[in-house]
């Protein structure tokens, strides 16, 4: 069986590597792939952003599955090209995708379900959004509408980083036409968490919970990033909250998708709060988190390729699926990120981290330079560890961290604090 993974990161390079794991599959490709991958994919220069090569390559070399890592060709509409061709692909199609790739689509559908979510509006003009935010007041999250990487939504908690955020995005134009439209929406206090499904439909097949750490300073402080590190699964959070993100959270949204002519496959990833009020629906993502996803494979004991077919309406015994105990994923990131940093500084320590129990390191912004390892992103290894508990995992991953070095290496260093 032939098995193509699309994207580059560390989210990509766990997937590959619990794919190797799979005595089924006789050949991996990635695109574009990263060094990390290379003893078990065979990694090509298509960029994530070519469809057309993307498909060509799937046809041409008689891909049996493909699974689509990050959110920007999903969104693009890969998954569409590629069911057209009549090849086998893990995603959503471009409809379905749509509730990450417009927030202001989102927050309407949530609205209009009834699912629990932030009062917010929607401005496609700059004066109007200034105006408003000066009558309604802070804190506020103020939201690019589109694709921007993780990065588009700016908790302001005073009126001048409020500002300034809508500035950026609608006059700047930091994230470039992602801003054209912004979302203002109140503030929510509580416990963010992230709930991943594998949907088919209205059936779908919940994962552990998990918990990602946004912000790029130790104590929730600094600016948002892609994510500095996860963990799965949550101690603190009940079955009841779970049967209620389950039903009124991740069942309404798939049901009202369903009502509106979609029919959502792949991972649904709901970001939400849990505020006094119950859980709230922050955002939609359609692929897995990156960090969560490097915690959730190794975390996972089933072939990643049964629990993904549950998308094609195959079905698993969710009792068989996981390890026991808890995984931590870190990112270990450049110095200067998610601001400016440098690239090509040579990394050390990788293979040392990689030797030690329970712990896998996973490449995100890497590349080899006259075949040594360098930095070539803002978040550039994801240390993982399993343990039986928490604390376990949370050492592991820590005494691997010591071991790795790049010229400027920052990581927070209270992953997990809220369980811990």
């Amino acid at each position: 069986m032939r098995v193509f993974v699309i994207g580059s990161g560390a989210r990509e390079h766990a997937l590959v590597w619990k794919l190797a794991q799979d005595q089924r599959i006789d050949r991996i490709y990635a695109a574009p792939g990263n060094p990390g991958m290379l003893p078990h994919a065979e990694c090509l220069p298509i960029s994530v952003d070519n469809l057309e090569a993307l498909a060509a390559f799937v046809e041409r070399n008689k891909i049996d599955y493909t699974i689509v890592g990050p959110e920007a060709p999903l969104i693009d509409g890969i998954v569409d090209i590629l069911q057209k061709r009549g090849l086998r692909v893990f995603g959503p199609d471009k409809a379905g995708a749509a509730l990450e790739g417009s927030k202001a689509f989102t927050k309407e559908l949530l609205t209009a379900a009834g699912i629990p979510t932030a009062q917010h509006r929607t401005f496609t003009e700059y004066e109007p959004a200034r105006a408003y935010l000066e009558e309604h007041g802070v804190p506020v999250v103020v939201k690019a509408d589109g694709n921007a990487a993780g990065k588009g939504a700016i908790v302001a908690l005073d009126m001048l980083t409020a500002q300034d955020a809508l500035k950026q995005m609608m006059v700047d134009h930091v994230f470039g036409a992602a801003g054209d439209v912004v979302v203002i929406e109140d503030y929510l206090q509580g416990d963010e968490i992230g709930a991943h499904a594998i949907c088919n439909g209205t059936d779908f097949l919940p994962l552990p919970l998990s918990q990602d750490h946004k912000r790029a300073l130790d104590n929730d402080q600094g600016l948002n990033t892609g994510g500095m590190g996860a963990y799965t699964p949550l101690p603190f959070v009940s079955e009841d909250q779970k049967a209620q993100i389950q039903q009124r959270v991740i069942a309404a949204t798939l049901q009202t998708l369903k009502e509106r002519g979609i029919h959502f496959k792949g991972v649904l990833y709901a970001n939400i709060m849990l505020t006094e009020r119950g859980p709230m629906v922050l955002e939609h993502n359609t692929r897995f988190g990156d960090p969560e996803a490097q915690a959730q494979m190794v975390l996972l004991k089933a072939e990643l390729l049964d629990v993904l077919a549950y998308a094609d309406g195959q079905h698993i015994d969710p009792e068989t699926l996981w390890h026991p105990g808890y995984a931590m994923s870190l990112t270990l990131a450049a110095g200067g990120y998610p601001g400016k940093y440098e690239r090509d500084l040579p990394i050390q320590g990788v293979d040392e981290a990689n030797q030690l129990d329970g712990v896998h390191v996973f490449h995100a912004g890497t590349r080899l330079q006259n075949g040594q390892l360098v930095t070539a992103g803002g978040r550039v290894l994801s240390v993982v560890a399993h343990g039986e508990t928490l604390q376990q995992a949370a050492d592991r991953v820590y005494a691997a961290a010591k071991l790795i070095s790049f010229e400027g290496m920052q990581y927070r260093s209270d992953i997990g604090h809220r369980a811990l």
